[in-house]
């Protein structure tokens, strides 16, 4: 996946205040760790035109449901922007400079996009982390309301998010006010690679899993579950010397783990490849 050049100043990028990370371009250095030779600014360019294009069409209209009104014909009629439904876990989807080039993409890709040109037009969409779901706030002095990007922009009530609940987790979760609540730019980023890490894993593709991993840990050093996945991995990956180290690690932080008993069986396993193979 690249250097590590993208991935220092996503860090970096990501240790500013929420509202000072420029979502798009955190986002493309993320896809740049996948796409070493991905030049970034051309797409943020892109970026610019779709809202040059929202602004010419308003004036001086500043209404929120007009902008979103305006947001939505452009991303979704002129521009041909839509989720990709046939087939979701293509690792592309989670990608923007992808998401631009073949216009599809998946909830949370459709958001930034959404948010993305929706900031250049001065409309200050948040994203909301609705599990399985990825959704857009609209706020207004009216008060808030719910954007679907990947489905065109569709306005939202609450018994449309519980719908989207149903269809991802089969009916077994409630709908609760804690899950509409914003999310931040960092979570933002981590959600896409939690995503792209559950596609490569289900894939068999491990190496490009255990790339995502090094990036989650990157931004959260302190996931135990990405600690005790990167082990696991490494382990696939014939690493043993890595694999034994940071699974002790993760043994030594994550006290009251429910699965202590299987990677102490892993190490156990580990350690007996070690010493027949010196």
């Amino acid at each position: 996946m690249g250097s590590s050049g993208p991935l220092t100043e996503l860090v970096r990028m990501t240790q500013q205040r929420d509202e000072e990370i420029d979502l798009a371009h955190a986002v493309l250095l993320l896809a740049k760790q996948r796409y070493p030779d991905l030049a970034i600014e051309p797409y943020l360019a892109q970026i610019d035109a779709i809202a040059a294009a929202v602004r010419r069409h308003l004036g001086e209209d500043a209404d929120p449901r007009r902008i979103v009104a305006e947001l939505n014909r452009q991303l979704f009629e002129v521009e041909g922007f839509r989720g990709n439904e046939r087939d979701y876990y293509d690792p592309r989807n989670s990608y923007l400079n992808e998401v631009l080039d073949r216009k599809l993409g998946i909830p949370i890709t459709m958001s930034i996009l959404y948010m993305e040109v929706g900031r250049r037009i001065a409309l200050p969409l948040v994203g909301v982390g609705l599990p399985g779901h990825f959704l857009v706030r609209v706020p207004t002095t009216e008060g808030d309301f719910l954007i679907d990007p990947f489905s065109g922009g569709a306005e939202l009530t609450e018994d449309d998010c519980q719908q989207r609940l149903d269809r991802v987790y089969g009916g077994l979760l409630r709908l609760e006010k804690r899950m509409l609540q914003p999310v931040t730019k960092k979570q933002i980023l981590v959600r896409i690679l939690n995503n792209l890490k559950t596609i490569y894993m289900s894939r068999g593709e491990f190496e490009c899993a255990l790339d995502v991993v090094q990036d989650i840990l990157a931004l959260e050093p302190s996931s135990m579950p990405d600690l005790r996945d990167r082990g696991l991995l490494y382990y696939r990956e014939n690493r043993f010397g890595e694999a034994l180290s940071e699974l002790r690690k993760y043994l030594m932080l994550a006290t009251n783990a429910e699965d202590r008993e299987q990677i102490k069986q892993t190490i156990h396993g580990i350690e007996s490849i070690l010493s027949i193979i010196g």
